[in-house]
């Protein structure tokens, strides 16, 4: 009689929940229709063959699951795959060698080189400057003397940072014996910059003078009181420092006023047009 209706309740595609406990057994049933209006209590005599007939038709793993459908709890029947081993595989990631990357640093005759294991010392007339590198690139030294940058395992990351150090290890280079500078325009009526010893002073249409210091590392000169010439070795402190003169007052689209690049170019839109008469 039990095995009939265990049988039934999964014919019509329903799910159900089978739990085993001790005396005495229990089916019970969670579908949507109520299949038994309460629960079922085995006998003594037929607990063993409820079991051998579970056992031997459920070679699966019950899992509750919430679904709006099937009711608050459902009984998901997942099948019992038995996994021996598991095993990933890894794809290896060719790269392509960065362009700039591979190309060379020639080392001018006034501009000394010290290499310590990922480290890099440059010093030239102008200072000194060093670098250290991740563990994805290296560099070392042609019998040219020319320094170039390599890459020491194939990633994604190594020819990432393979083009970006090939970069600031020349920029050290030609920073340290030639310099760098940037060149800034003030556009505007009134607008003037001068240097006061170790300041920057610059008069851009606020109640109050823009005092600015000047780091150690860099010149600054001013022509004609409106132009800004920002010098020195180290390239990333000059645009920083450049950056942060314009931001007081960046141009204007209709106008164009404001504190400006040299080389820049402001979009200009047009203003409102005049009433129709």
């Amino acid at each position: 009689m039990v095995a009939d209706r265990l049988v039934s309740l999964f014919r019509g595609n329903m799910l159900a929940s089978i739990e085993f406990s001790h005396p005495p057994l229990q089916v019970e049933d969670l579908g949507p229709s109520n299949f038994f209006a309460s629960p079922v209590k085995a006998k003594a005599d037929d607990r063993e063959a409820l079991r051998e007939m579970a056992s031997s038709i459920l070679s699966l793993q019950t899992s509750n699951l919430r679904s709006a459908f099937l009711g608050e709890k459902n009984g998901v029947c997942v099948p019992k795959v038995p996994i021996t081993c598991v095993s990933f595989a890894r794809k290896t990631v060719e790269c392509k060698e960065s362009r700039i990357g591979k190309q060379p640093i020639p080392i001018p005759a006034n501009v000394t080189i010290t290499m310590e294991g990922q480290d890099l010392k440059v010093k030239g007339p102008l200072g000194e400057m060093s670098l250290t590198y991740p563990r994805e690139v290296k560099v070392d030294r042609e019998e040219s003397g020319a320094l170039r940058v390599r890459k020491s395992e194939e990633t994604r990351r190594a020819n990432q940072m393979h083009g970006l150090f090939r970069t600031l290890t020349d920029n050290m280079v030609v920073g340290v014996s030639k310099g760098f500078e940037k060149r800034l325009q003030l556009v505007g009526v009134g607008y003037r910059a001068t240097v006061e010893g170790k300041d920057l002073v610059l008069n851009l249409g606020f109640s109050h003078p823009v005092k600015m210091p000047i780091p150690d590392d860099l010149k600054v000169k001013v022509e004609e009181n409106t132009r800004i010439i920002v010098s020195g070795y180290d390239k990333s402190n000059i645009g920083q420092f450049a950056a942060s003169i314009r931001k007081w007052r960046p141009p204007e689209p209709y106008k164009g006023k404001g504190v400006k690049y040299a080389d820049e170019v402001v979009r200009r839109k047009e203003g409102k047009a005049g009433k129709k008469k």
